[in-house]
């Protein structure tokens, strides 16, 4: 019986790491600024790391606020619509990442039960870059809406 249990543990970590090391989202992407539009004092995500974590994703993010000071923040769930806590962003306190394809996600943000703002991901057919478009108010209310592009490192 504990052989059978063993195995079965085994097969299931052994295809949940193969399942995130063939998603085109896990790896690390770096901005590239020549192609991303912002909204004059956007905080740009310069590093955003995927890596497995246990049956998770682990999203690692880097980069720079209003003023050019360093952010990082970490985000830890699945692509299954639920809402997981995200650390380290002032902006929010939770996200909720949704897997819509191989290709695309739809993540919800929000901070203090309050959606702020609406993001979809989509990684292009090579795998090489990804553009994420972000949609929301600011802290003054008014609606905005960024285009970063990232590239593969």
């Amino acid at each position: 019986m504990k052989a059978k249990s063993l195995a079965l543990t085994l097969l299931l970590f052994f295809t949940a790491v193969v399942c995130f090391a063939q998603s085109p989202q896990m790896g690390t992407w770096k901005l590239n600024h020549d192609k991303s539009k912002f909204v004059p004092g956007a905080t740009k995500n310069t590093t955003v790391i995927y890596e497995p974590a246990g049956d998770s994703v682990k999203i690692i993010v880097n980069g720079t606020d209003r003023n050019g000071n360093a952010v990082h923040n970490e985000w830890t769930g699945k692509f299954d619509g639920m809402e997981y806590p995200v650390t380290g962003d002032p902006d929010s306190d939770a996200r909720i990442y949704k897997q819509v394809n191989d290709r695309t996600l739809d993540l919800t943000v929000k901070k203090g039960g309050a959606v702020t703002g609406r993001i979809k991901i989509v990684v292009s057919a090579d795998g090489k870059t990804r553009t994420v478009t972000t949609s929301g108010r600011d802290a003054q209310g008014k609606k905005f809406k960024n285009i970063a592009v990232y590239e593969k490192a």
